[in-house]
């Protein structure tokens, strides 16, 4: 390691990007951190210029990884190269998107963050670290779509077609656990809302009590709790369970790497919105603000919507999402957070000490 390079951070050399399965292992270390220099090797600049780096830090929730490192990152980077005549350094921290969220709050300072879900944007921002209304960016704030779906084994020889099938006797399901995973809370709010919003045959809508039940029934199927959506994935590559409940493109990423998984989009299922945002205390004591705020109007551009989509991420921008209509087959009965009254109510109902999904869960889960 070079000495001048910041503690807790290895040189990355984008000739060897990992696989995806070694993204998979590598990115579950804590803080695991990776620096990487882009563009200074661009002919014609001058020595004085290939000197002239800065850098920017970027703390991201796990599972787009590969999307940053093989194609977004550098893409940016040869147009702020041959826009401005500077490299760029970039220092990556993947984790856990609450555990992301956690360790910026504590203090490590990223630039700018790219998250699973908003309300681990709102923390940083009720700690005053984020000052700015995120939300007025472009598309809301958001950055990637993508849905919850149900992963299968090839061929489908359980026969699930939908939620109420990972409630049947003897069916093993895995999903992560939600109190370390963003992921694994849009999975039990997608299996919740369903129920709730009346999308679960014979299930009567608008009753949380039997919301409640569906969603304990289907968590007492769960063989396995992992801590984050990837380690989950892993798991039942090894073979574990019959089902996985999971992001639409983790099961992309997994069948491109060459795994034989089926996946269900359920007639109803959430849409998983992920959202981006500068940290503006840390982008201003490390005067970043003009290239993290180019960053984070390059990540709606079309070239890293198309990125995205290449690695299994919905487009939010409608014209690039009509771009790949063949890609991503259509849900018959989309809903989203807000539909179940927004993150501060779900967070408060599902997910808080005692709450639904604690309830749920006890002592079901081992």
């Amino acid at each position: 390691m070079d000495p001048h390079e910041p503690s807790g951070f290895e040189s990355y050399d984008m000739s060897t990007t990992p696989t995806w399965r070694e993204f998979a292992v590598t990115s579950i270390l804590p803080m695991a951190a990776i620096a990487i220099v882009i563009g200074c090797g661009a002919s014609g600049a001058s020595d004085k210029d290939a000197t002239a780096t800065q850098t920017l830090t970027l703390g991201a929730y796990t599972t787009p990884r590969e999307a940053y490192g093989r194609d977004i990152l550098p893409a940016f980077a040869a147009q702020w190269r041959a826009k401005h005549g500077k490299a760029i350094a970039f220092e990556e921290s993947y984790l856990g998107s609450g555990a992301q969220a956690r360790a910026i709050a504590g203090g490590f300072e990223a630039d700018l963050v790219a998250l699973s879900l908003e309300p681990d944007v709102e923390l940083l921002a009720g700690k005053g670290l984020i000052t700015g209304d995120w939300k007025q960016r472009a598309v809301g704030g958001m950055i990637t779509n993508s849905v919850v779906v149900i992963g299968v084994r090839s061929g489908n020889p359980k026969k699930i077609v939908g939620w109420s099938d990972l409630a049947r006797p003897g069916i093993k399901v895995l999903t992560p656990s939600p109190k370390t995973s963003g992921g694994a809370m849009w999975n039990a709010a997608a299996i919740f809302g369903a129920a709730f919003l009346g999308h679960v045959p014979n299930l009567p809508a608008g009753d949380s009590a039997v919301a409640e039940q569906f969603l304990r029934e289907v968590v007492g199927n769960v063989a396995i709790m992992d801590k984050g959506g990837r380690e989950s994935m892993l798991t039942f590559e090894q073979g574990v369970g019959d089902a996985i409940i999971t992001y639409e493109n983790e099961v992309l990423a997994a069948r491109e790497a060459g795994q034989a998984i089926d996946y269900i989009i359920p007639d109803a299922t959430l849409l998983i919105e992920s959202p981006a945002a500068v940290v503006d205390a840390y982008a201003d004591r490390h005067g970043t603000r003009a290239l993290a705020d180019a960053f984070l109007d390059y990540l709606t551009s079309p070239e890293a919507q198309r990125a995205f989509a290449k690695h299994g991420f919905r487009p939010v921008v409608p014209a690039i999402a009509a771009e790949y209509a063949d890609k991503f087959p259509s849900v018959k009965q989309p809903f989203t957070i807000r539909d179940l009254g927004g993150w501060p109510n779900v967070v408060q109902q599902l997910f808080a000490p005692g709450a639904v999904f604690e309830r749920a869960s006890t002592p079901a889960v081992r």
